[in-house]
């Protein structure tokens, strides 16, 4: 009975570790892979239980799956967790610091903003400027206990001003201007607190829209930042590109007929967004291309109906 016991206990300890650790760490990566998260979560946690990995790598391994948790799952509780494993179980790691970052991200999510400032203040990784910023005046609004200064609806007003494209931007800002952004930050405040209140935060359809969102703005600084060096223009160009597309810079009448043509100096600003718009395309084209070659990606054309 005894020797019973016994095979019982080693085999009970070793069903786990018929394969390498560095097989069961693949196996997790393909899963990850193949956006399976919660089961790669699964068989990290498999790894880390079953097998002799050293500290480093058990400090990495805990960082990834809070990882998996706050950008794959957006389950900022259980990132959490795994973030102030890394924090407290291996202090000595180079992911510290890192980790602190997400775990202020988990509390501003979860809307613990007083334990988010807590937090950010504890923090040995953050600069004082850091800790201390803020936005100083007048409380002007509260929501709560939540204190709104001149000095954040400054800020949104800046905000709101630098997302516009130029010819939409106020030169003064009146007071009315001030009390419609404050006024539309609040609804969108008391909106956004009720529809945690509901769960929303953890609707799938408005967990995919977010991923899907936070793709387009990934893609969009991309691509802000690859053409910003490439599409350069001259005078020179300006003028060349005028002498070789004269007809498209003329006044016409309500028939349709050639008034005048438009001079250089007249056309200038319209003659720099034409050349400017084919400069970035063309640059989109060539950076498409190359993506796209760099990916292996194959369009089958006949096949599409």
């Amino acid at each position: 009975m005894f020797l019973f016991i016994l095979t019982l206990f080693f085999c009970s300890k070793t069903k786990n570790v018929s394969v390498s650790g560095e097989k069961q760490r693949e196996f997790a990566n393909a899963l990850f892979n193949r956006e399976l998260y919660t089961q790669a979560i699964e068989e990290y946690k498999n790894y880390l239980e079953n097998y002799d990995v050293p500290k480093n790598v058990r400090a990495s391994i805990n960082y990834e799956i809070g990882n998996i948790y706050f950008e794959r799952i957006n389950d900022y509780e259980n990132a959490m967790a795994y973030f102030l494993k890394v924090k407290y179980l291996y202090p000595e790691s180079k992911l510290v610091n890192e980790a602190n970052k997400k775990i202020i991200a988990c509390l501003e999510r979860l809307d613990k903003s007083v334990d988010a400032q807590q937090a950010l203040k504890e923090s040995a990784m953050l600069d004082q400027s850091q800790i201390e910023k803020q936005y100083p005046g007048e409380v002007i609004a509260e929501i709560g206990d939540r204190k709104i200064t001149s000095g954040y609806l400054k800020y949104l007003i800046n905000k709101e001003q630098k997302s516009l494209p130029p010819e939409y931007r106020k030169k003064s800002i009146k007071r009315n201007d001030k009390l419609d952004v404050l006024k539309r930050y609040l609804m969108v405040e008391l909106l956004y607190n009720s529809a945690l209140r509901k769960g929303l935060d953890k609707d799938k359809e408005i967990i995919e829209a977010v991923f899907q969102a936070k793709k387009s703005l990934m893609a969009n600084k991309l691509v802000n930042e690859e053409l910003k060096n490439k599409v350069k223009i001259t005078d020179e160009d300006l003028k060349l590109y005028y002498k070789a597309n004269k007809d498209k810079f003329v006044e016409k009448d309500k028939k349709g007929k050639v008034k005048k043509q438009k001079s250089f100096e007249e056309a200038k600003e319209e003659v720099y967004n034409m050349l400017k718009a084919e400069k970035e395309r063309k640059a989109m084209d060539d950076l498409l291309q190359r993506l796209m070659q760099a990916q292996n990606v194959k369009i089958y054309e006949d096949k599409i109906k």
